[in-house]
């Protein structure tokens, strides 16, 4: 048996849980990315031709979540909703702000990776393109945007 390592972990595991326990069965999640902006700086009398660089604000990618549509199932246009309309009484989203989970899992089912969004909401609803001559299944995705990323 190899030891822990050995092998590269697959991606096809995977379990995404959405606000307060809520577990959402998902076909694609993409966007899990960050980077630092860098901050560029020279001084007009240094002797070197090039600029310093620094670190500076750090950007998190939105996040897509795709799955099948199922009959009678509007959550990701219900979830959108909140979004849009006013909220009387609530000027910080705060009811449409959620905590997302994504973990990869292991054989047993168990979390091996968790990526945690940080106060995420729904910018976005798309459905896939309805065409007459497809055996296709209709695929709906969520753009999710969100103000932190970790990963554990």
């Amino acid at each position: 048996m190899p030891a822990k390592g050995d092998y590269p972990i697959p991606k096809f595991h995977f379990r995404v849980e959405w606000g307060d326990d809520a577990r959402i069965g998902f076909t694609e999640v993409s966007g899990l990315e960050f980077e630092t902006e860098v901050i560029e700086y020279r001084e007009g009398s240094s002797k070197k031709y090039n600029p310093s660089k620094q670190p500076g604000l750090t950007k998190f990618s939105d996040v897509t979540l795709k799955r099948g549509t199922f009959e009678g199932d509007f959550d990701f246009y219900e979830s959108w909703k909140q979004t849009y309309y006013f909220q009387e009484g609530n000027t910080t989203g705060s009811l449409y702000r959620r905590t997302v989970n994504i973990k990869l899992l292991n054989e047993v089912h168990e979390p091996i990776i968790t990526w945690t969004l940080e106060n995420a909401w729904p910018r976005k609803v798309r459905y896939a393109e309805l065409k007459a001559g497809s055996s296709e299944l209709l695929i709906e995705e969520m753009v999710l945007v969100h103000e932190g990323l970790t990963v554990r």
